[in-house]
């Protein structure tokens, strides 16, 4: 016989169970909808601030516009970084970092096509016109967020020296929203300045790193330890000077002079104090003519002897070789210009430049300096490798040399 009370209260029971849970995830539904509203809305908040408030830049405020970023930006801004910081894996063997590469081979933008690099010809086309004084070119292969004040430095020093020069600068990162409102300011002073996400298949067809390049993309060749867009910035100026002439700077140059006089010119980053020879060069600012032969050999030395595991050897180390064997050879028609000319100061003596005069007789040296730097140099490379931590002090070489014609910035010692 069954227990009719029992059974009630079991009834009973179950049912303030199912209660109770049913109530419990309501409860939890609610506050979790509740917590996802509120942190969107802080979300959305703090990119607002952080990219209004916290700006890597010291703008005068009616300079530049404010920068609001949307959510979608910030997404875009966050894979942008993700793509651009990816390391191959350390220690790893050429066939683990082949593989690696293989499985990582999507991520890499620079293999995209896109409907921007599509148009990169077209865009070129139209922006590299006859009323150029000069073409420079420069590459950014870092966020666009992380173009600073001192980089807005150089590019005002470019078009300082070069007011109807044209600068194009050649960037998947920079080709954006953001990199757009960054540059607004210098296009609103009349300067023609444009980021261009670049279309290194269009710029490396009919050259010699052409085929080099289609085995890039497949992820059959060792990309090496160093992170593969520093490399394939070394490869990039040498095609867009190949295929366009004018010149390239790196963005941590300061342009104190006229290049408008220069034609097929490289500088020495060391001589031999005794003999005048040079025992490196560097490919930090190159300036050539369209289908230059000697550019020609570099893009070839780079697609027949590419190592990703030797800092400098794509680069610096690569014009020094290719400039060795051809110096004597005749056709060339190149001009090796001393260390004073964009190197007037070694690598680990950059920090001299920054220095505020202290006394009587450094001051004596930072005003010899700057006399001689008037006379012999084009333009300071800034070493940032060594330099991008460095405050500009009051009254130093580097202030001395852009206080002239910072126009963007509030306060240049602060860079």
């Amino acid at each position: 016989m069954v227990n009719i009370r029992s059974l009630g209260n079991t009834k009973s029971s179950l049912f303030s169970t199912i209660s109770f849970a049913t109530i419990l995830f309501l409860i939890l539904l609610t506050i979790s909808v509740f917590s996802n509203f509120f942190l969107q809305s802080i979300y959305k908040e703090e990119t607002r601030v952080s990219l209004t408030h916290k700006s890597h830049f010291q703008f005068r405020s009616s300079s530049l516009p404010t920068l609001s970023y949307s959510v979608e930006e910030k997404i875009t801004e966050a894979y942008n970084i993700n793509r651009d910081s990816l390391i191959p894996p350390i220690n790893a063997t050429e066939q683990e970092r082949i593989a690696w590469f293989k499985e990582k081979l999507r991520a890499f933008d620079v293999f995209k096509s896109t409907k921007l690099t599509s148009q990169f010809a077209e865009r070129a086309r139209k922006f590299l016109d006859n009323t150029c004084e000069v073409q420079f070119f420069m590459t950014w292969i870092s966020p666009a967020r992380s173009l600073r004040q001192r980089e807005i430095l150089v590019l005002e020093s470019v078009f300082k020296a070069h007011p109807h020069g044209c600068l194009m600068i050649l960037s998947s990162t920079m080709d954006s929203i953001h990199g757009n409102r960054i540059l607004k300011p210098l296009q609103d002073l009349g300067f023609r300045v444009i980021a261009v996400k670049p279309d290194l298949s269009f710029l490396l067809k009919n050259t010699p790193a052409e085929a080099w390049f289609r085995q890039m993309k497949k992820g059959n060749k060792d990309p090496g330890e160093i992170p593969l867009a520093q490399n394939l910035s070394n490869l990039l100026r040498l095609a867009v000077l190949y295929k366009y002439g004018g010149a390239y700077l790196d963005i941590d140059f300061i342009v104190i002079k006229k290049l408008s006089g220069l034609r097929n010119s490289i500088g020495a980053q060391s001589m031999d104090a005794e003999t005048g020879k040079w025992s490196r060069l560097n490919n930090a600012v190159l300036i050539f003519d369209k289908n230059h032969p000697l550019l020609f050999k570099f893009i070839e030395e780079f697609s027949l002897t590419f190592d990703g595991n030797k800092w400098g050897h794509n680069g610096p180390y690569l014009v020094s070789r290719v400039i060795e064997r051809v110096r004597r050879r005749p056709h060339y028609n190149f001009t090796v210009l001393p260390s004073m000319a964009f190197y007037p100061v070694h690598w680990n003596r950059i920090t001299g430049f920054f220095q505020k005069p202290v006394d009587p007789a450094m001051s004596r040296w930072v005003s010899a300096k700057l006399l001689q730097l008037s006379e012999e140099t084009y333009g300071v490379h800034l070493w940032n490798r060594q330099s991008s931590d460095l405050r500009i002090g009051e009254g130093s070489i580097i202030g001395r040399l852009i206080s002239d014609h910072c126009v963007l910035c509030e306060d240049i010692y602060n860079a």
